[in-house]
């Protein structure tokens, strides 16, 4: 079966520290899809987050490219194995430079909470109980 993939494009300030920040939090890089312009961070098998320098991702778009520190353009979503994983994904964020933001939700079947990058892109991350999941 066809396993569709979503590529993430993101705009950043300093492209070697975006790609420290994100190695710091397990992901890797994948060399096959960068350069001096942009990275390609494998964060799962369908799942790519293409760090571009600001100048890269105007190539991409008319629009004005947002501050994500101070405009909102895109919450990004993660979902995690566990409570644990959770709390490990987000404190490592904020170990390699990043911040958490938003207020920890605790609904007892799902728990989550959420760390802006160094450019101010939204991560959040999510457990849900997967008995919850299937009812």
């Amino acid at each position: 079966m066809y396993q569709q993939m979503i590529f993430v494009n993101l705009a950043v300030n300093d492209l070697d520290a975006s790609k420290k920040f994100f190695t710091e939090l397990g992901y890797s890089i994948n060399p096959q899809f960068s350069d001096e312009t942009a990275a390609s961070v494998v964060i799962s098998d369908t799942i790519v987050a293409m760090l571009l320098t600001r100048q890269k991702y105007a190539e991409f778009t008319k629009k004005e490219i947002v501050d994500a520190t101070k405009s909102s353009e895109v919450l990004l979503a993660l979902s995690a194995e566990s409570r644990e994983k959770v709390d490990e994904l987000v404190e490592k964020a904020v170990a390699a430079g990043g911040s958490v933001t938003g207020e920890t939700q605790d609904h007892g079947f799902m728990y989550g909470r959420a760390f802006d990058d160094l450019d101010g892109h939204t991560w959040e991350v999510v457990w849900m109980d997967p008995a919850a999941v299937q009812g």
